[in-house]
């Protein structure tokens, strides 16, 4: 009895178990079958939650109270969650690798069920997370209708031409002084008179530069070669449609005033301007300008549109009236002052250089004519490193530090030094210097404040390559993808608008004005630098920052060698960039938690080791890899499981070769490649190769005895730029390459090199039936029996070498002392080049209007010949570069010559050469 008890206990025990289980079973299927179309909500939510964040970046700060900021930090925190799941399910869900055997096929089934489980469940708890703050929103009565959008614009008093007495007695003009001789002399409408037109010169620079100061001394010195002046501002406050009339009012009240035997007298009533309209002030003020010389001072022009409604208003009298308009960004600067013929009329502002700016600081701190003590002197030249020949930045610092001048004050100096960033936040003195930097940042539209933004990444007066940023763009997602146009193409109107705002500096140019790199202003990257932690959109660690105490990170920056990531959670991390070479063995040891990883930046760290890559190519959403001057020599297959990857970056690294799996790259769309120790170690172009639908760059390629992949060539579509050289003397493959470069139809660079001294597989390029119609740069190196007809065709082309001929757009024009043997080499409609090239010919002659574009000429001297130069004829040149030995008397003649020619060109009025 008591056994058949204890059967039936257990009988039930086990059907309750079982229920339970079924039950449980029962919810994770409904749980893990509901989890896509979870992620499918989240997403939506996430997109709602952006929208947010963007309401806050473009809402004013004075409606943006301190719980709003904490709910948006948390609502930014969630978006943040939300993203890190949705790549969680693409990671582990859609991450599935082939297996073979019942068994792994079950320990994968089993794995995967445990990720949706996992994912399906902080789902939940994410979507639960979103309706508490959606809840503690209503509950605190938070409303969208608190985040005005914000005007972007700082109110400043209206500018009068009392301001150029002003500015006479309190600024000494350091520095400027030849830049006011210089705009003076242009705008004296005595000195130059080709015309009586109104003429428009714009002076353009970022904010704090100068602008205002150096045109109202311009103004001042041009006083008496007019009848009259007005000087008003405009700001980004500026409404047509609105403010007209008060601008007008402000410049009546200016124009009617006349200097007459050395005092002021009214020459005319104003009348009640207060009740006068818009049409009847522009009337008014075009009766009295009709026969006056005016000049006009519009200061601090944002719009195209703002300046085009003022401009209408203002009167033509064909009199040599002149405007100065002054502005942060170009194109507003462009659309002022349009160029007439060869002539501008854009004066780009230039920043002090480091004399005037430490005379500048020491007349303010310690007074003129005074010294800088020994003990200050090393903080004094870091601080004015910092502020980079920024007038109003060195001002408004020395104005600080004014009241510490005494011997004992190293320890103010240095603390100020160390936290400028801080100060610029917190200090009054520098309110006013932090308003007007942060203007020209709150200006920019949303999309580029978020690539601004991106740019802290990096650390002080460090020098971007372009390209590596655009890159970086496009892996983060920061560029919006616009219908005809790749996005690399899109960030770079990103980035050109920038530059065009004046928000970042070139550095490197090339020689038709193309930017290869650029930096951002240290005091302008102290603002952008705010703005990120504040968003927690980057975290710092080394470097000037010192560390976070944010307990997450998606964007970390390692700028120093001492650092420490003991205790943080890297699992985050979408971004991770070093930019030392070493002391990063910590983070790369921890490469395998950080799955989430886009961008992994380790150009230059020389700790990356072999086995690192073993973890690298375990990081599936990888689209950015850099091992760019690494000691990297080994690339594992398992590198083409890397099925997002658009960029990578292995120039300069120990690397032999690539596995034949980085075919299987099929989103890749720029490869670079090159050995350190050994330029001519190339990457081969396997089979396979046409799987690269995407790829658009690729660097330093070797194509060899395999007619298949020279076929394959033709089936990149998207391919825009490729270097690669010949080893082949295989005709078919040539024939292959020949025909597959007809095919395309992107591309804009080619560059093919053939290093065999006697070989003449270049010929190959004679069978091109249709030349790349786009292409815009073209480098052959090897012989040929001629130049191809095809050539001609060409109407984009602006950079070839060794080749001449009937091409409008070419700018420049490479001359190798293996160019031609002729003793007159002919530049004219017609090439006379022949074959065989041993030596630089004798005499070079430019035919009138042969090559009118040409800026740059590179002339490769021989010592044993010394050419004549017709150079008379190339209007347009601006940059002759010389190379050859320095001992030799045939390049000390050229450079004799050069000198004969620029002579003649000043006095001719010719446009002179360096």
């Amino acid at each position: 009895m008591e056994s058949s008890a204890v059967v039936s206990y257990a009988e039930g025990a086990a059907k309750a178990l079982l229920g339970k289980i079924g039950l449980l079973l029962s919810e994770e299927y409904k749980l893990l079958r509901g989890v896509r179309g979870e992620v499918v909500l989240l997403r939506d939510d996430v997109a709602i939650m952006n929208s947010l964040l963007r309401m806050l970046a473009e809402a004013d700060d004075g409606s943006v109270n301190h719980f709003v900021r904490e709910w948006m930090k948390q609502v930014r925190k969630l978006a943040y969650d939300g993203e890190d799941n949705i790549d969680l399910f693409t990671r582990r869900i859609c991450c599935i690798r082939p297996v073979h055997g019942a068994l792994d096929h079950a320990r994968q089934w089993w794995e995967m069920l445990h990720a949706r489980h996992r994912l399906g469940c902080d789902i939940k708890d994410l979507r639960a997370r979103a309706l508490a703050i959606s809840e503690r929103r209503a509950m605190y009565g938070v409303g969208s209708h608190e985040l005005r959008s914000s005007a972007y614009f700082v109110r400043r008093a209206p500018l009068t031409s009392r301001h150029i007495g002003l500015r006479a007695a309190n600024s000494p003009n350091v520095g400027i002084e030849s830049q006011v001789k210089t705009l003076s002399s242009r705008l004296d409408p005595v000195k130059n008179n080709p015309d009586s037109e109104l003429k428009v010169f714009s002076i353009v620079g970022y904010g704090g530069l100068g602008k205002t100061t150096l045109a109202l001394e311009v103004c001042r010195r041009l006083e008496d070669k007019f009848n009259c002046q007005a000087i008003v501002s405009v700001s980004q406050a500026f409404d047509a449609s609105t403010d007209m009339g008060e601008l007008l009012k402000r410049i009546l009240q200016q124009v009617v005033k006349m200097k007459r035997e050395n005092s002021t007298q009214e020459t005319e009533a104003v009348g009640n301007l207060g009740q006068m309209d818009e049409t009847t002030l522009t009337n008014k003020l075009s009766e009295h300008l009709k026969d006056k010389k005016y000049l006009i001072l519009i200061d601090d022009v944002w719009t195209i549109q703002a300046w085009n409604a003022i401009q209408s208003r203002l009167p033509e009298n064909n009199l040599n009236s002149r405007i100065i308009v002054t502005t942060r960004i170009e194109g507003v600067a462009n659309a002022c002052s349009p160029p007439v013929g060869k002539t501008k009329y854009i004066h780009k502002i230039k920043p002090l250089e480091i004399k005037d700016s430490e005379k500048l600081f020491v007349d303010r701190v310690f007074g003129c004519n005074a010294t800088c003590p020994e003990e200050l002197k090393p903080i004094m030249e870091r601080i004015l490193e910092k502020c980079g020949g920024l007038p109003l930045a060195i001002v408004s610092i020395a104005s600080l530090l004014a009241g510490y001048t005494s011997p004992g004050s190293i320890q103010m100096w240095e603390r100020f030094c160390n936290s400028m960033g801080f100060q610029m936040e917190n200090n009054p003195t520098l309110e006013g210097m932090r308003q007007i930097i942060t203007l020209s940042y709150n200006h920019l539209p949303q999309h580029l404040k978020t690539c601004m933004m991106y740019l802290s990444i990096f650390p002080e007066d460090y020098v971007i390559k372009k390209k590596r940023i655009l890159y970086r763009w496009v892996a983060e997602g920061l560029v919006v993808e616009k219908r005809g146009l790749a996005s690399v193409e899109v960030a770079e109107a990103y980035f050109d608008e920038l530059m065009g705002m004046n928000m970042i500096d070139a550095t490197n140019m090339r020689y038709d004005g193309a930017i290869r790199a650029c930096r951002v202003h240290d005091i302008m990257l102290e603002v952008v630098v705010s703005k990120a932690l504040e968003e927690n959109f980057v975290t710092l660690v080394g470097g000037q920052c010192g560390g976070t105490s944010v307990d997450r990170f998606r964007r970390l920056s390692i700028q120093g060698d001492k650092h420490t990531i003991e205790g943080m959670d890297v699992k985050h991390v979408r971004s991770l960039s070093t930019f030392r070479p070493s002391g990063h063995s910590g983070i790369l040891n921890r490469l395998a938690e950080i799955t989430l990883l886009r961008v992994l930046d380790l150009e230059g760290c020389k700790d990356v080791q072999n086995h690192h890559m073993t973890h690298i190519c375990q990081l599936f959403l990888l689209t950015f890899l850099s091992l760019r001057d690494t000691d990297v020599s080994e690339m594992p297959s398992e590198i083409g499981r890397l099925q997002h990857l658009q960029t990578l970056s292995l120039h300069g690294t120990s690397l032999k070769d690539l596995p034949e799996s980085v075919t299987n790259l099929v989103k890749l769309e720029h490869l670079y490649f090159t050995n350190k120790h050994d330029f001519n170690t190339l990457w081969r172009l396997p089979r396979g190769l046409s799987k690269m639908k995407a790829l658009r760059l690729a660097r330093k390629v070797n194509l060899e005895d395999d007619e298949q992949v020279a076929k394959e060539i033709g089936n990149l579509a998207q391919l825009q730029d490729i270097e690669f050289v010949l080893h082949s003397d295989n005709q078919q493959v040539l024939d292959g390459l020949a025909d597959s470069l007809s095919k395309t139809y992107s591309l804009r660079t080619l560059k093919v090199a053939d290093h065999h001294p006697h070989s003449k597989k270049m010929n190959f390029l004679l069978k091109l039936t249709s030349p790349p119609p786009l292409l815009r740069s073209l480098r052959i190196q090897g012989r040929m029996d001629r130049f191809p007809d095809w050539i001609k065709s060409l109407k984009h082309l602006v950079t070839i070498k060794l080749v001449l001929c009937q091409l409008p757009n070419l700018m420049r024009i490479d001359i190798e002392s293996q160019a031609c043997c002729d003793k007159i080499l002919v530049m004219s409609l017609e090439l006379r080049v022949t074959p065989n090239p041993c030596y630089m010919p004798k005499q070079l002659m430019f035919i009138p209007r042969a090559t009118p574009k040409i800026e740059m000429l590179v002339l490769r001297v021989n010592p044993s010949s010394l050419p004549n130069l017709g150079l008379e004829h190339l209007t347009s040149l601006k940059v002759v570069e010389l190379m050859g030995f320095k001992s030799t008397n045939a390049l000390h003649d050229t450079v004799r010559q050069l000198g004969e020619e620029n002579n003649r060109r000043q006095k001719q009025g010719i446009n002179q050469f360096k």
